[in-house]
């Protein structure tokens, strides 16, 4: 491939993000493509630091305009350090949420509005965009109680976001299927209350059309 691709992984807690994204990465190796993990908020020294002070619950209340702009903090270091040198290398790039989330729980989720988020996007972002992005759709009840039970078996306390009301989430989700609409071609959704081989072989699908436009490796398939 000339230039790298930029994939990202979007929904709201409790979809499967990770899980899904894991083996995408596992099964993009052994296809024998270059392949950089990553998340946000953070991806970078900074960017894990940012991510802290953003989920902890201990953080407590945040303006909804600090929470976004520490949001972009963290996605402007991750730019600089991660993603586009690891796209110039031509390397997939495979992210656990980009800037897609701010628009769907800050832009929606938080109410700020779809034109602040992307005046903010404008400058640190710019022609930085995803090639595809995936949108793990669930519904909020189901999301949340799979998130705190996570939380529970892992002993941790929950987070901001996970303490969050179900009418937040339900604006988070409403956002990222706004999303969807508005890109058909960018943002594909996909079911996630299905067993993950099932919602894996259909990830693995939606890129291996990426990649075929692209011109994938010659005698690799996915």
């Amino acid at each position: 491939m000339k230039g790298g691709l930029f994939i990202t992984l979007e929904g709201i807690d409790g979809t499967g993000k990770s899980t899904q994204l894991r083996r995408l990465v596992q099964h993009l190796r052994k296809c024998g493509y270059r392949v950089r993990a990553t998340r946000e908020p953070g991806g970078t020294r900074a960017g894990e630091r940012i991510r802290t002070i953003l989920l902890a619950a201990s953080t407590g209340k945040l303006a909804p305009l600090a929470e976004l702009a520490l949001m972009y903090a963290a996605r402007a270091q991750h730019l600089e350090e991660v993603v586009r040198p690891a796209l110039a290398r031509g390397e997939i790039v495979v992210s656990d949420r980009y800037n897609d989330a701010s628009f769907a729980y800050q832009g929606y989720g938080r109410e700020l509005g779809i034109a602040t988020v992307r005046a903010l996007d404008r400058i640190v972002c710019g022609k930085t965009q995803p090639d595809l992005t995936i949108v793990l759709d669930l519904d909020p009840e189901l999301a949340l109680a799979r998130a705190r039970g996570r939380e529970t078996r892992r002993k941790s306390r929950h987070g901001r976001f996970e303490s969050q009301g179900l009418q937040f989430h339900q604006r988070v989700r409403a956002g990222y299927l706004a999303i969807a609409r508005r890109a058909p071609q960018r943002v594909k959704v996909v079911p996630a209350n299905r067993p993950v081989m099932e919602i894996q072989r259909e990830i693995r699908a939606l890129i291996e059309t990426l990649l075929g436009g692209r011109g994938k490796k010659q005698g690799t398939t996915i």
